[in-house]
């Protein structure tokens, strides 16, 4: 019998067909995700990587409050124009402390993955309370009112507990000053040692304009100050022979 023909049997027979079906899907499957159960980490760790700062945990949570990712996404996929435009790639390591992840699958505006740094402080508040006024063609709803939002402070050592509890690395010194962190990283005149050498590279000082309170618009701006600073990109666009 031809091999053609013996094909024919089993797309007549709905049972055969139904069991070879489900036979391949299991062996698939079990080739796919048998090896995973045995590596301890299927991210590979990248040197720079770090876990929020309490301000920046707090803006992270604004921009999902807000609804930010359903317009910008933060995946920067592998190809020329997108990499010539925003930035080297997304590297999985840089989600692996998102809960959940912001890579999102829209773009009414811009990537942000690599935002940080490119704009001040002023451009950013500008930005999100007049969107019109530094991007004429933008269709972004004005955020002004996080300036007036007083930021809620009193649950955030429990906010990196539970961050904690699903993997994050917080450490019980960060915890207990998850509080003090915060209040110092968006006030000018405060010591921000404590900031920097918990969080290397957190953005300090007065974010939003008024050193007198911390507000969910410092938060969001201290957020979007660290997206993409943390890695030195410079070996990987080395390998990947994009610069």
């Amino acid at each position: 019998m031809a091999l053609i023909d013996r094909h024919a049997i089993i797309e007549r027979n709905a049972t055969l067909l139904l069991v070879f079906s489900l036979l391949v899907v299991t062996i698939g499957g079990l080739v796919e995700i048998a090896p995973l159960f045995y590596l301890q980490n299927t991210i590979e760790k990248v040197e720079g990587m770090r876990p929020y700062s309490p301000l920046e945990l707090a803006g992270r949570d604004i921009y999902v409050r807000e609804g930010c990712y359903l317009c910008h996404s933060q995946m920067i996929r592998p190809f020329r124009d997108e990499v010539e435009r925003y930035g080297h790639y997304s590297l999985a390591a840089e989600s692996m402390y998102d809960h959940p992840f912001q890579w999102g699958s829209k773009r009414t505006g811009p990537d942000l993955a690599r935002v940080g740094g490119r704009y001040s402080n002023e451009w950013h508040v500008q930005h999100l309370t007049d969107p019109r006024s530094v991007v004429p063609e933008s269709v972004m709803p004005s955020y002004g009112f996080l300036k007036e939002n007083a930021l809620s402070i009193r649950d955030i050592a429990n906010h990196l507990k539970a961050n904690a509890n699903v993997g994050v690395p917080y450490t019980d010194e960060d915890i207990a000053n998850a509080k003090a962190d915060l209040m110092a990283q968006a006030d000018p005149n405060a010591d921000t040692s404590g900031v920097v050498k918990r969080y290397p590279k957190a953005v300090v000082g007065d974010l939003d304009g008024d050193p007198q309170r911390v507000t969910e618009m410092d938060a969001l701006v201290a957020y979007l100050q660290m997206l993409g600073t943390l890695v030195d990109f410079s070996k990987y666009d080395k390998v990947a022979g994009y610069r």
